[in-house]
């Protein structure tokens, strides 16, 4: 991924041109006062970059898991005894 850089002053005066950088594999950074202040990208590029947007608990929730069935048999022998010496 490669980058172009625009002050505000550029930015504003080649609006067009920023955005047709942004729309390749380009992420424009815009400075102000020479500092990098915004970054222009495509909302593809943006999309792939934040991901899908689902959180740990909806892909951890598995909705298509409901249909299966599961039983589990318990032992009815006790549970073994521990040595802490």
């Amino acid at each position: 991924m490669s980058k172009r850089t625009y002050t505000s002053r550029e930015f504003n005066q080649r609006v067009s041109e920023a955005k047709k950088t942004a729309e390749g594999d380009t992420v424009v950074f815009i400075t102000d006062r020479g500092a990098p202040a915004h970054v222009l990208m495509s909302i593809e590029k943006y999309n792939r970059l934040v991901g899908t947007g689902r959180s740990i608990v909806d892909m951890l929730a598995m909705p298509e898991a409901a249909d299966i069935e599961f039983e589990i048999t318990r032992s009815k022998e006790l549970p073994r005894e521990v040595d802490l010496s």
